[in-house]
């Protein structure tokens, strides 16, 4: 059972969904707890068209977003059933927490129970209200309440027909304001962003904030401004000599440059607009004077450096030269971007790759002429602001630049079919990164803010050490999932380390997983990781429980051959086999399989799989209810059909219907 999957993973997805909301809703009624099947299905969506794709990870973002937005927009049912949705989705919650599939890096069950209590007090008005409500939905909701049967096509043309003539009454006045939302509401089908790998980031980042260059400026400016404030010009700005005595208190190398204003001084200029962004001088009565509040983010370097990198993404206009720059224009736009991509990718990054991917971005954001000189210069100064900005993020702290010869890695994607850059720019590429260059790569500090950005927009991007916490299972689970064998290795190794070192609660873990292709994946990760994890798997052949999965897996890496299996063994394959198929794929190709693979002998292999002992008892269940039921009454069908009966010579009489197969 995975719990994220790609967008165009269509057919994986919905068949993960229906195994999901099928066993949500046989836990719920054994547990006396309220679940509706629409309801389950429109929150599993709601997760994977979103941001981050995973299926088992909720927070309170999460909560809101479903009941307060994705089902006022899109869901179509009578108001009683959407009126449980709050109870549902706490169904839901529950359940993931109890067959060990909750992401451990969402809220506790104690805090979503009080996020989703806190939501059902706005749910009835979000319901109500015609800003939130889709178009689609407003006419299918019509429909249903005019007594349409959705699900009939000829209902449904019925229901045009109908809304043409006027005989269906509908509220005029809330279908124009779901009109007018149209135009103005962002859509809720998010586009999934690019997953970023688990890195280790020492603890003790912050202590190098004290450091940064950019940090010591604006504490020393705002020590310059003084108890009393200093007197502007008319125009607002630093009298030309004030100007000159602070550039060189800051140490910007400007205060012998020939000017005629302040306004002439670029770096003094931006450390004054990046100040008065962090709040730690203001304007007031034509005097520029120190923030009282700001006193304890002046002591705290660590807190000073965030503040100062968060506001970092609204200063393009006092770094770009001239002010009419493209990437000044989409500066808090592109820059975070390319502080993402840097994020992800090993090694130090070329520059000149980054340009012209900006450039490209900037091509698609704006309208521009075919005038190949004037793109040219363009294109150059993008590439220099985008230099300017990085050398800023580097005195800041947040970034380390360096000179030379880019790995091969950056050019080894530019033949293949699929690359998004125009043939000129691959090969100004080629030639560029095949000389020394500029490289970039993000310090422990600049690693640690760009991943709290992430964060906060809702992304994955795991952090080694954060799962220390977890459960057994739900560690298992992220590590499959999201972890590379190296970073998982590492995750592990700390998880062990916090417990004494033993493997035996994972491997209970394993056992209790009550999803086959889950349960593989776990046992697979933890072997693949460890250094005896192919002798902890030969161990554990003789394991009643995970004995299956383990004989799989010595299969797969050839340390068990199918003719050492035992008869029982290929038995326990076989229907470990099935098991996982049906939760892949479904019933119906379970059975096209087996027919198709044995014939006549296909409901034989049923019998012996239904009657086969596997200890996975939930997935037997289902197999002997979904599978094995289903072909024992299509083959007492068959048998009756063909059977000779007294006076009859075995000849269909013609009447009645032929049975489907």
């Amino acid at each position: 059972m995975r719990t994220y999957f790609e967008p165009e993973e269509d057919e994986e997805f919905e068949a993960a969904k229906d195994l999901l909301i099928r066993r949500a809703l046989s836990w719920a009624e054994g547990q006396g707890l309220p679940a509706d099947g629409l309801l389950l299905s429109a929150a599993v969506d709601s997760r994977h068209r979103s941001r981050d794709g995973r299926l088992a990870f909720w927070d309170s973002a999460q909560v809101r977003r479903y009941l307060l937005e994705w089902i006022p927009q899109y869901v179509v049912a009578p108001r009683d059933v959407l009126d449980a949705a709050p109870e549902t989705l706490l169904t839901l919650l529950r359940y993931l927490i109890a067959a060990g599939l909750r992401d451990p890096r969402g809220a506790t069950l104690a805090e979503l129970e009080s996020a989703v209590a806190a939501t059902a007090t706005e749910y009835p008005a979000a319901l109500a209200d015609p800003q939130r409500l889709g178009l689609a939905k407003f006419w299918a909701q019509t429909a249903l309440d005019s007594g349409f049967d959705l699900t009939d096509r000829k209902s449904l043309d019925r229901f045009q027909r109908d809304i043409d003539a006027g005989r269906v009454a509908y509220d005029a006045e809330v279908l124009d304001q779901v009109m007018k939302a149209r135009f103005t509401r962002l859509g809720l089908d998010e586009e999934r962003a690019y997953p970023q790998p688990p890195l280790v980031i020492d603890a003790k980042v912050g202590e190098a904030a004290a450091g940064s260059e950019i940090v010591r400026q604006l504490s020393a400016l705002v020590d310059w401004t003084g108890t009393d404030g200093r007197t502007l010009t008319g125009t607002g700005n630093l009298r030309l000599a004030d100007a000159r005595e602070l550039a060189a208190h800051l140490g910007t190398g400007e205060q012998d440059l020939q000017v005629r204003s302040a306004t002439e001084l670029p770096r003094l200029n931006l450390l004054l607009a990046w100040a008065k962004s962090t709040r730690l001088v203001r304007v007031s009565k034509g005097r520029l004077l120190r923030v009282a509040k700001a006193a304890p983010l002046l002591r705290d370097p660590e807190r000073l450096w965030s503040r100062a990198f968060e506001v970092f993404f609204d200063l393009g206009r006092a770094i770009g030269v001239p002010p009419g720059s493209m990437l000044v224009e989409l500066f808090d736009e592109l820059l975070p971007d390319v502080l993402n991509s840097v994020y992800g990718l090993p090694d130090r990054v070329p520059v000149t790759r980054l340009q012209e991917t900006v450039w490209l971005a900037c091509q698609d954001y704006l309208q521009l002429d075919e005038d190949d000189f004037r793109q040219q210069t363009w294109r150059r100064h993008v590439e220099r602001d985008l230099v300017e900005a990085f050398e800023l993020l580097a005195a800041l702290g947040a970034v380390e630049l360096s000179h030379g010869v880019a790995d091969e890695l950056y050019t080894s994607d530019l033949d293949e079919e699929d690359q998004p850059l125009p043939p000129e720019a691959r090969a100004r590429l080629r030639t560029r990164l095949a000389e020394p260059g500029l490289l970039v790569r993000l310090t422990p500090l600049g690693l640690r803010a760009v991943r709290e950005r992430m964060l906060a927009e809702g992304r994955d991007v795991p952090l080694v050490g954060e799962l220390v916490d977890a459960s057994p299972g739900e560690l298992l689970g992220v590590l499959a999932q999201h972890y590379t064998p190296e970073t998982a290795s590492v995750e592990l190794d700390g998880w062990l380390a916090a417990r004494g070192g033993g493997v035996e609660p994972l491997l209970d873990a394993v056992r209790a997983c009550p999803f086959r292709a889950r349960a593989a994946a776990m046992l697979g990760t933890l072997a693949e990781v460890r250094a005896d994890g192919q002798s902890m798997l030969k161990g554990l052949r003789a394991d009643r429980v995970l004995a299956p999965i383990a004989v799989t897996a010595l299969l797969d890496t050839g340390d068990l051959r199918p003719e050492d299996l035992s008869t029982e063994e290929q038995l326990a394959l076989m229907t470990e086999g099935l098991l996982t198929l049906l939760e892949l794929a479904g019933p119906e190709e379970v059975m096209r399989q087996v027919t198709s693979m044995a014939g006549q002998d296909a409901f034989g292999i049923i019998e012996a799989v239904s009657n086969s002992g596997h200890p996975a008892d939930e997935s037997m269940r289902e197999f002997r209810t979904l599978v094995a039921e289903p072909m024992r009454a299509r083959s007492h069908g068959l048998r009756f059909a063909n059977s000779s009966r007294p006076g009859s010579r075995g000849r269909h009489s013609g009447h009645g219907k032929r049975r489907k197969r």
